[in-house]
Parts: C-alpha cells; structure tokens; sequence
C-alpha cells in the first residue's frame, strides 16, 4: 500500500483518538468530521493504488502480447 494511505489511516486514528478523548460536544463532533474525511482520503488513495497496479499489469500483458505478434510475424517470413 502507498504512503499516502497509511499516512491517512493514521490521521484518521488521531482523529478518532482525540475525539475519544475529548470531553466538549464540539469538539469531539469536528474529530469525528475530521475522522470521516481521513478515512476517505485513505479509501481513495487505496483505490487509486489498486487501480494503478491492474492498469501497470494491463500494460504489462498487453506489451507481451504484441511481442508475441511481432515474434510470429517475424517467423512467417
């Protein structure tokens, strides 16, 4: 997993921590926004590694194959 997700995750589990901790209404709802919001980053970063990784091994097949192709042309002649 990238930095940037485990960067969020942590701000997310402070965030949770201190709205935990807090004893002031207001206070402990803004860790909670605070919270929600570091939580989505961290999903949104994980979807974007995850989405990089299947387009790197879509590239990956997809170089192979044509490879393969120009091998085959190569041999036909």
């Amino acid at each position: 997993m990238s930095q940037n997700y485990r960067f969020y995750q942590q701000r997310a589990d402070e965030a949770a921590a201190d709205a935990k901790s807090s004893t002031l209404e207001n206070v402990r709802e803004r860790h909670e926004r605070a919270e929600k919001t570091w939580r989505g980053l961290a999903e949104q970063a994980r979807k974007v590694e995850h989405d990089r990784e299947k387009a790197k091994e879509d590239r990956r097949v997809r170089i192979e194959a044509e490879e393969a192709e120009a091998a085959a042309e190569v041999g036909e002649d």
